[in-house]
């Protein structure tokens, strides 16, 4: 389920994707969108959400790889911030303190 965050992470760092094949990444979310449906109609939630996991990670895959480059900045740069928010990084009198206490 998580084999593809390497790359969705590797897009939102160097909003990068002219090696990605949108033909394949388009193969994958049907296959994905179709497994979902079909977990959906058998009532099984292991499918609905290991299947809909990869059709979010895929689909976002496809469309940054479809995105004209402006709009991929501003998908990465928001997706940037929202993590800054949530993690944000330690000013350099924190890392200093933390290098002090380790040794170093």
């Amino acid at each position: 389920m998580v084999s593809f965050t390497p790359q969705a992470w590797k897009i939102t760092r160097t909003r990068e994707t002219k090696d990605i094949s949108a033909g394949m990444y388009s193969l994958t979310v049907s296959a994905f969108a179709f497994w979902c449906l079909y977990g959906a109609l058998l009532r099984e939630w292991p499918l609905i959400v290991s299947n809909g996991v990869c059709l979010a990670l895929s689909g976002f895959i496809l469309a940054m790889t479809l995105l004209p480059q402006r709009k991929k900045e501003a998908v990465a740069d928001a997706i940037e911030d929202s993590k800054a928010a949530i993690l944000p990084v330690p000013s350099n009198e924190t890392r200093d303190s933390v290098a002090e206490r380790n040794g170093g």
